[in-house]
């Protein structure tokens, strides 16, 4: 099971807090929002591209209701008949809406995520492939329904690191969901994720770490004011002939430089701001509750 470090005392204190007006408002955004989106995406109602359009638009609606900004420089997935496999670090459940607002996508998720307020919604609507990361005999049909996905043109994102860290600290990237790029010779893309205060100042405001629970994180991430999320994409890798467990490592090392916050600069120029859209956990050796996402 992969288990990370960081718990509740790796999160940074937000430098602005929303008041309980903006909450309120925000609430009522994002109930209109799950109202709305889901009508306009069920059957037939839009065409294949303007579904994924208004997936695109909820998440983004979604962030800025939760008064998350974003910051973006993002290439567009290879079209060469193949989709790419986006790898990008874990540091919340927001990871998934930043992601999704950024391109249409895929996502390899918990199990679980369908039952979960708000995400599941939208976890269901962008057809998760679902992980049972606690029942690793069923890790080959994942990687099959993965490689299926490729083959058929998808973006697919995976979080290698297989749970959620703070931020400024990182998980070694499991290799086992590269195999479906290497055989289908699918890019490999690397996307660096980071949180950043109004300031530019690195900020893990956000995590989703330690033994905290969806429902009391979205509350607490609700009250944040000016954050903003950083997702860079660094230079593809070419899976074609390669060795997962290289590749995992390679891809690694890109990531880490991409979206440590501790080291990228705050986007300056090319940045186009969007305006404010059960846990298993295991034991750890100092006895704290580690998140296995």
């Amino acid at each position: 099971m992969p288990a990370s470090p960081c718990g509740t005392g790796c999160r940074t204190a937000p430098v602005a807090t929303a008041g309980a007006l903006r909450v309120v408002v925000r609430c009522v955004l994002i109930a209109l929002l799950l109202l709305v989106f889901p009508l306009l995406l069920a059957g037939r109602v839009l065409p294949a591209p303007g579904r994924r359009a208004a997936a695109r638009l909820g998440a983004r609606g979604l962030l800025a209701a939760l008064g998350i900004g974003l910051d973006r420089r993002v290439g567009r997935p290879a079209d060469a008949g193949v989709g790419t496999l986006v790898v990008a670090n874990h540091v919340s459940w927001t990871d998934i809406l930043v992601l999704a607002a950024c391109f249409p996508c895929r996502f390899v998720a918990r199990a679980d995520l369908v039952d979960w307020p708000v995400l599941g919604l939208l976890a269901r609507i962008v057809k998760v492939i679902p992980i049972a990361r606690d029942r690793l005999r069923t890790l080959p049909d994942t990687v099959d329904e993965v490689k299926d996905a490729l083959r058929g043109g998808a973006t697919v994102v995976v979080f290698p690191e297989g749970t959620t860290w703070c931020g400024t600290a990182y998980g070694r990237f499991r290799p086992a969901l590269f195999q479906a790029a290497v055989d289908t010779g699918a890019t490999v893309r690397p996307v660096g994720i980071a949180y950043r205060e109004q300031t530019g100042a690195p900020s893990t405001a956000t995590a989703f770490v330690g033994a905290e629970g969806i429902g009391e994180s979205m509350s607490r991430i609700l009250r944040l004011r000016g954050v903003r999320a950083e997702v860079v994409t660094v230079a593809d890798l070419d899976a074609i002939g390669g060795d997962r467990r290289d590749l995992a490592r390679r891809a690694e090392r890109s990531v880490r430089g991409a979206g440590d916050v501790t080291a990228v600069p705050p986007l300056r120029v090319v940045a186009r701001p969007v305006p404010a859209v059960g846990v298993d956990r295991v034991a750890a050796p100092h006895g704290e509750a580690l998140r296995a996402g």
